[in-house]
């Protein structure tokens, strides 16, 4: 399967900062979660690959296309849900939408409302859509966002942290809204949430320090903390804490008489992030 991102060591500094750091990661068609700490670079990255910045160095390959050239011709085939949205707040939903279907060019006003009527249905909020954006919740503001990004039926799609600050049943209902974008197109997910990339994700990039530090499946990630994850009755591990059941969950380097349990995705992503303080622990 080709791939329909590619980023080959990339960097990008703003004045001493240096966000991200000799990147390198690709990503194809389905849905492919960023994980990693604040500060890590995931913003940054989402917004370099929305062409809305450009890399000090290194290659970015955009659905077979370069930034640096052809960043109208990538445009009209993306889709981007920045982190914050600049929602027109005194718009309904349909004429924001609309607003930003003029943004991209649809200059037929028939056909350009056909596409935006599809894509507020598509995101469930068809029997809102005369609503102004300030009266509606968290959860139905982000789906106005995702509602702007498919516009045009865009072949790459970028969500930046598009489940942050949603209650469990709102979270539910866009894992499944993601699943269904993903199905055939490329969707990047920036997320803290591991419990969003283990649903959803076919595969999963971590970011430290602006680097990548894993790349692969879930269950690949999972599997970093294979034999590393145990139960105890007192704190033992680098990374311990108490579970509800009153025993401690453990992450580091077990001893010989420890009883091992089944890692998480979250386990494997904690490990990454501190496997310096692990390692010097054995």
């Amino acid at each position: 399967m080709n791939d329909t991102v590619v980023v080959d060591d990339v960097s990008k500094s703003f004045g001493r900062s240096r966000a991200l750091s000799g990147l390198s990661f690709t990503a194809r068609k389905g849905v492919t979660g960023l994980l990693g700490p604040n500060g890590a670079g995931k913003t940054t990255l989402m917004r370099l690959l929305a062409t809305v910045l450009a890399a000090d160095s290194g290659r970015v390959r955009l659905l077979g296309w370069n930034p640096v050239y052809d960043r109208l011709e990538i445009r009209r085939r993306l889709g981007y849900l920045p982190q914050e949205p600049a929602y027109q707040r005194g718009f309904t939903v349909f004429e924001f939408v609309d607003y930003v279907a003029i943004l991209k060019e649809m200059v037929d006003r028939r056909a350009r409302h056909d596409e935006v009527r599809r894509v507020i249905g598509e995101v469930g909020l068809a029997d809102v859509s005369g609503k102004k954006i300030r009266t509606l919740s968290g959860g139905m503001r982000r789906r106005v966002g995702i509602a702007q990004a498919l516009l045009g039926d865009p072949e790459l799609v970028l969500l930046d942290e598009p489940t942050a600050g949603l209650d469990p049943e709102q979270r539910l209902r866009f894992r499944a809204l993601i699943s269904r974008i993903g199905e055939n197109r490329t969707v990047l997910l920036s997320t803290h949430q591991t419990e969003d990339v283990a649903a959803l994700c076919e595969r999963a990039v971590v970011l430290k320090d602006g680097r990548c530090v894993f790349a692969g499946t879930p269950e690949e990630l999972r599997g970093v903390a294979r034999g590393r994850v145990w139960q105890s009755p007192r704190r033992a591990g680098v990374l311990s804490w108490r579970t509800g059941e009153g025993d401690f969950r453990n992450i580091g380097s077990p001893p010989a008489d420890a009883t091992l349990v089944p890692p998480t995705v979250e386990d494997g992503y904690l490990l990454l992030l501190d496997g310096d303080k692990v390692e010097a622990a054995v």
